[in-house]
């Protein structure tokens, strides 16, 4: 997906290159500027035995926002650290949308919040930390 202005950040070639995401049907609705928005279906094989999605998934869509709003710049920036306050269950067949904004940022590390929301209703609340390891792109 590109930024409202057609252009294309470096997040969007991540995700491009992100297999484990898209492999669990996450979609990258938009990504500039320091933040980012996410979307994925809870899937049958993402539910728990308490009938409610596990908490990984939920954890990697939050992580997933993140990583795309921290990576919008364009130096490779990578998770220092990440929680996540889990508030609401979801249930197989709920879209799950994260939105990722960066906070603040200090040479080369950043705080990132993300508010996981099922139909407006806020699900979980997400914090990451991060950090820039390259000045470029990768290859």
């Amino acid at each position: 997906m590109a930024r409202a202005d057609g252009g294309r950040t470096a997040a969007h070639d991540m995700f491009d290159r992100d297999r484990a995401s898209r492999a669990l049907g996450i979609e990258l609705i938009s990504a500039g500027a320091g933040s980012a928005v996410a979307r994925m279906r809870v899937t049958a094989e993402m539910v728990n035995g308490h009938g409610m999605t596990h908490g990984g998934y939920l954890f990697l869509l939050a992580d997933t926002a993140f990583a795309l709003a921290c990576n919008t710049a364009g130096p490779v920036t990578v998770a220092a650290g990440a929680d996540i306050t889990f508030l609401r269950p979801t249930a197989e067949g709920d879209e799950l949308e994260a939105r990722a904004v960066e906070r603040a940022s200090s040479g080369r590390s950043g705080v990132y919040d993300v508010t996981v929301t099922r139909d407006g209703d806020v699900i979980a609340e997400f914090r990451g930390r991060s950090r820039v390891i390259s000045p470029g792109r990768p290859a």
